[in-house]
């Protein structure tokens, strides 16, 4: 048999075996554990793999859980159990109480191929490593260290607020600019100018190509991880060319930013940052190869993922805020009392702007960019609630489905920041964002992020109004409320709005606040 007609036969020879071990083995747990948690009924072989949703997941599987009468949802995909989790005391008990068994991450066979496997801190299984690379985030991103990012977040702030100010009609690009440009200088020192920076385009391209393969249904190598072994040129191998592009702009990047901050560290114009700190560190005390590597990885992933959600939920304040101009004038009566309009708002003011913040906080649950967050894997079989839960399941909480319980939440599609305030007019202690994820795999950076969200609508609810655009006849042009998704991220589909300063001063406050940044 040739090498080609011995790859080409792979995949029969493996449905047949992934047909033996998936009817099997199903029909041995049920019988010796017990029934599975309620879901649709699948087909041999295949599962569920063609009810599994593309777009909405989130929602989808909140109407599972509806047709089902069950607040935990269960389904399969050739072999892979996959758990859905739709309400918050399922997973407060599941990724918190139980977080010993359910903090694992389900290996993607792609990963490797992209160089994403070690150097994305969300894939990495549980273990010494992750805790690792844990320690080094939970030092530099816990509540206070994350007030030593306050004054560069103002900075990048500020000059966003500068930008929209010249161009008021790319608030997309000047949005993207201000995401990558903060993790950049907090992770490398690097002061990045412009979308058409090449590090940007790089990982631009990077992130888009690598996402685009991650899941089961859009390369057959997550569901037959033997195929990762054919090599790029044969006929039909599409992931393995995207993954060798992405593995090389992956590297580029990396390679990069390292040089970068050796270089600047070395001449002494290193701006302070988490991987010019620790080069310094080095300079004095012995470190670990590992810690070296872990702190590389920290810096990449933080750079990488924090950028893509800060993007996308600052254009969905930017959308809500265009079209709840009454919630936008209440914010900026608020500000108005607190602060006036000799200056603008730093961190000193957050806990007198409530309203505010209570914006932020429905901002982040009206939205997620992730409606499931990153999947967790059971290492441990596991009962819950009468059901059995095989070890290697995928267990996945539904942000979007707790972020829109009506039994949390009244009316939860509408956007009311009101409902974070209470009778007194506080807020409330709990600050809980289910964006944030779940248990020991919570968003180590939610501190930071935080931050950045309210620096972002304080200041720009401070100095701009932000509403519909008009036509030439000065009639309201409607605002498309329509949200897509590209890899692993929703975001608002593109739109126009109006914003111009609410007042000549703050175009004084904006010019004065760019005076001191290089």
């Amino acid at each position: 048999m040739s090498i080609t007609s011995a790859i080409v036969s792979i995949p029969a020879t493996l449905l047949i075996i992934i047909f033996l071990k998936v009817a099997l083995g199903a029909l041995w747990n049920r019988r010796k554990h017990g029934p599975y948690p309620p879901g649709p009924k699948g087909l041999p072989i295949i599962g569920n793999i063609l009810d599994l949703p593309k777009d909405n997941q989130g929602a989808v599987y909140m109407n599972w859980g509806k047709k089902y009468n069950s607040p935990i949802i269960f389904a399969s995909a050739f072999g892979t159990n996959i758990l859905v989790i739709n309400k918050q005391k399922d997973a407060d008990e599941l990724f918190d109480r139980r977080a010993r068994i359910y903090s694992g991450r389900p290996r993607i066979p792609i990963a490797p191929l992209l160089g994403w496997d070690t150097c994305m801190i969300p894939l990495l299984p549980y273990g010494n490593y992750w805790r690792l690379c844990r320690k080094i985030m939970q030092q530099h991103f816990n509540k206070e260290a994350a007030k030593i990012y306050e004054p560069m977040i103002l900075d990048h702030v500020h000059a966003m607020l500068a930008r929209l100010l010249k161009h008021p009609e790319k608030l997309y690009e000047h949005s993207k600019l201000l995401s990558v440009s903060i993790t950049l200088t907090m992770m490398y020192g690097y002061q990045a100018r412009s979308n058409n920076d090449p590090l940007i385009v790089a990982a631009d391209e990077a992130h888009h190509l690598g996402s685009s393969v991650l899941t089961p249904e859009a390369s057959y190598i997550n569901v037959f991880p033997v195929l990762r072994f054919i090599p790029p040129w044969f006929p039909g191998a599409s992931s393995h060319k995207i993954a060798a592009r992405t593995l090389s702009l992956t590297r580029m990047m990396q390679n990069f930013v390292t040089n970068f901050v050796e270089h600047s560290v070395a001449n002494g114009t290193a701006i302070p940052s988490l991987s010019s700190e620790f080069l310094e560190k080095r300079k004095t005390i012995q470190v670990s190869e590992d810690e070296i590597r872990a702190t590389a990885d920290v810096a990449f992933t933080t750079y990488g993922a924090a950028s893509d959600t800060t993007m996308s939920a600052n254009r969905t304040f930017f959308y809500l805020m265009a079209v709840n101009p009454e919630i936008q004038k209440k914010a900026q009566q608020e500000i108005d009392q607190v602060i006036g309009s000799a200056r603008l708002p730093d961190f000193a003011d957050r806990p007198f702007l409530p309203y505010v913040d209570a914006i932020y906080r429905e901002v982040m649950r009206w939205q997620q960019s992730l409606h499931l967050g990153a999947p967790h894997e059971l290492t441990e079989d596991d009962y819950y609630k009468g059901y059995f839960i095989p070890k290697g399941t995928m267990v996945m909480g539904n942000i979007w489905a707790m972020s829109h319980d009506e039994d949390v939440y009244s009316d939860p599609y509408a956007f009311k920041p009101e409902r974070y305030l209470e009778d007194n007019g506080r807020l409330p202690k709990n600050d809980r964002i289910f964006a944030y994820g779940y248990g020991r795999r919570i968003c180590a950076g939610q501190h930071v992020a935080s931050s950045i969200m309210w620096a972002i609508m304080a200041s720009v609810l401070t100095c701009y109004e932000i509403g519909r655009d008009k036509d030439d006849f000065g009639n309201e042009i409607d605002i498309n409320d329509e949200y897509i998704t590209e890899g692993l991220l929703t975001h608002k589909k593109p739109f126009k709005c109006s914003i111009i300063p609410r007042a000549p001063i703050y175009r004084e406050l904006i010019a004065e606040s760019q005076k001191n940044i290089s």
